[in-house]
């Protein structure tokens, strides 16, 4: 007699185990030459896994199981991601709970309680993937930061180098003041504020009393200022292109150049180039040969 209600924590657990003592879910088990392989986008341990999670590793197993019973040998890589600034930034506030910071347990100490972290989230993730029923080869799982893998990572960096498949170049960052690091674009948070125009004279090279005008919301980065920019069809400045300015403040040379990037009715309609502040300006910066 079936019961009316299916008891997932009657059933699943026991079935799961069975699967695992039986080595269901290694590859290698056949002959076969034709195989079926998926490398788990490794979740990352700063935590539990979320529906994302759910959905796609089950999209993933619906895909092995699939090709398992078509004779394949399938291999379904398991593993977890070591996340860098995210894992960081999940102990240091387990951390301000306490009333400490990693200054104050200094860096091994402080990897230590990471390390911590690290087995209690990925042991965590890996239970959940169990009782997901994830048919991954366990007995291969794998951690980003395992020895090996960061050399393997190098080598197919050099190697898609060579074969002209990536390059390498001056780019600007997105530098965090409070972990100092890089973070990637898609750790920052974009915000729009209301703000303030500001306008300043820059002395014209040679010229006694004669200036332009720079308009910006950031004064503060005139210091790194290599340039200043103006439309090339801008006829109140067509004049002054390829003359310098006198940065005030340093007293240094910087060019004035033409780029559409400048635009007549905003502000001045000269702007100061910061190319290691902001990304428009680094692309101006290129163009111009300003850096």
């Amino acid at each position: 007699m079936l019961d009316k209600s299916y008891r997932p924590q009657e059933v699943e657990g026991k079935l799961y185990s069975k699967w695992m003592e039986s080595g269901a879910f290694a590859c290698g088990r056949n002959d076969s030459e034709d195989a079926f392989t998926i490398v788990i986008p490794p979740p990352n341990v700063t935590g539990s896994l979320h529906m994302g999670h759910a959905l796609n590793n089950t999209l993933q197993d619906i895909l092995v199981r699939f090709e398992r019973m078509r004779g394949k040998d399938v291999l379904w890589q398991p593993g977890t991601d070591h996340a860098g600034i995210a894992t960081q930034m999940v102990v240091e506030r387990q951390l301000a709970e306490q009333g400490i910071t990693r200054h104050d347990l200094g860096r091994d100490k402080f990897i230590e309680k990471i390390w911590e972290w690290k087995e209690k989230s990925g042991g965590s993730i890996v239970g959940q993937l169990h009782r997901l029923g994830a048919s991954c080869d366990w007995e291969r799982e794998r951690f980003t930061m395992d020895e090996g893998l960061s050399k393997a990572v190098r080598k197919v960096f050099v190697q898609l180098y060579k074969e002209g498949l990536i390059y390498r170049d001056k780019r600007l960052v997105n530098w965090d003041p409070k972990f100092h690091t890089a973070i990637s674009d898609l750790e920052v948070e974009q915000k729009e504020v209301n703000s303030h125009m500001w306008h300043f004279r820059y002395p014209i090279e040679g010229e006694e009393g004669k200036y332009i005008v720079v308009a910006t919301t950031r004064p503060e980065t005139m210091l790194g200022d290599t340039g200043v920019a103006v439309h090339p069809e801008d006829e109140r400045y067509r004049d002054l292109i390829g003359k310098n300015v006198i940065l005030p403040i340093v007293g240094r040379k910087i060019p004035i150049v033409a780029d559409e990037y400048a635009d007549p009715e905003q502000g001045s309609g000269a702007v100061k180039i910061t190319p290691a502040h902001d990304f428009n300006d680094f692309e101006v910066g290129k163009r111009a040969g300003l850096m």
